[in-house]
């Protein structure tokens, strides 16, 4: 008797298995951002207001590990498929996740920088290398392109550029100072150049699709993550970084004025873009209220690790609730 047509096979189970694998996001790798960054939010705790450290050496091992799965998950694709990395790759907007690989280590080597001294230089310069190579391969993109237009632009593309200013911040431990700085002039001054190609698309063009306005919190970053790196290069709160962070509040609280626009879009891989940039405004007004002493940054600093965290566990939620129905690694 033939089998019914809606049983499923074990060779039809592995077909579906490496047809989902083919679709695997490498945006997922922006999950590791948010968790790094909530790892280091919450160790950034400790030392400046006693938190305990068990829950910032716990997530460090979480992020650690989801690194480690989404690495040999890709990994697989790229075996596996090669042409569905090589689609990727070539398409406008999923080029741009793919440093999130790189910023992903850079950001890992900052939570382990203290505990573990041997490995966290190693990964600071593997990550460094890589991401500068993702930042060639994009801005080559751009300049030698054929098929971009206005409309692809969008917050995501400041990950492979602007991503650079993160590796100064544990760069002026690991490195000779001149390092840090080449890779923190590539961030800013592209920063400025793309913040101003983004705004532009989007005051005079269509809204960006559902899909990627979660990205629009992405604009918090670089001014929030230049300041921790510029601090970290000079070792003073001037002019010029409080320049950096206030830029970063106003966005904050110009995104937090339409936080409603946010809660009504339904979940998508993209929202993790909610969590890095809340993550690295987080840190920076750690740094500013340890450096301040004033009451109001450390309030404020409370506040946003509390804000934090319950956007990066609801997050998480989604995001194994997704999963598990089946709604990620499907075709877009």
């Amino acid at each position: 008797m033939n089998a019914p047509a809606s049983s499923t096979t074990p060779a039809a189970a592995h077909d579906a298995h490496g047809g989902r694998l083919a679709h695997f996001p490498v945006a997922l790798f922006s999950t590791v951002m948010g968790m790094a960054g909530l790892t280091i939010a919450w160790l950034k705790a400790h030392h400046i207001g006693g938190m305990p450290i068990e829950i910032g050496v716990a997530l460090r091992w979480l992020a650690s590990a989801l690194y480690l799965f989404l690495l040999v998950m890709y990994g697989a694709k790229l075996l596996r498929h090669p042409e569905a990395v090589k689609a990727d790759r070539a398409h406008p907007v999923r080029l741009n996740f793919f440093p999130a690989i790189s910023i992903g280590l850079l950001l890992l080597s900052i939570a382990w920088a203290q505990d573990a001294p041997t490995v966290a230089p190693w990964m600071w310069g593997i990550g460094a290398a890589v991401h500068l190579m993702f930042t060639l391969f994009a801005m080559s993109s751009w300049i030698h392109h054929t098929h971009y237009d206005i409309k692809h632009a969008n917050p995501a593309w400041f990950i492979p550029v602007v991503g650079n200013i993160i590796v100064p911040i544990a760069g002026v431990r690991f490195a000779p100072a001149d390092i840090s700085w080449f890779f923190f002039s590539i961030g800013l001054v592209f920063w400025l150049v793309l913040m101003t190609i983004v705004l532009y698309r989007l005051f005079f063009h269509e809204p960006l699709p559902a899909r990627l306005t979660p990205t629009l919190f992405i604009l918090i970053a670089p001014p929030s993550v230049g300041f921790l790196a510029y601090v970290a290069l000079t070792g003073q709160v001037d002019a010029f970084a409080r320049v950096l962070y206030f830029t970063a509040l106003f966005l904050t609280l110009l995104l937090a004025s339409n936080a409603v626009r946010f809660f009504r879009l339904p979940f998508f891989i993209s929202a993790w873009a909610y969590s890095f940039p809340l993550a690295a405004m987080t840190i920076a007004t750690f740094e500013m209220s340890a450096r301040s002493g004033l009451p109001f940054y450390a309030g404020l600093s409370w506040l946003m690790l509390a804000v934090l965290s319950g956007v990066v566990a609801l997050l998480a939620w989604k995001t194994l609730a997704a999963a598990h129905h089946g709604k990620i690694c499907l075709p877009e």
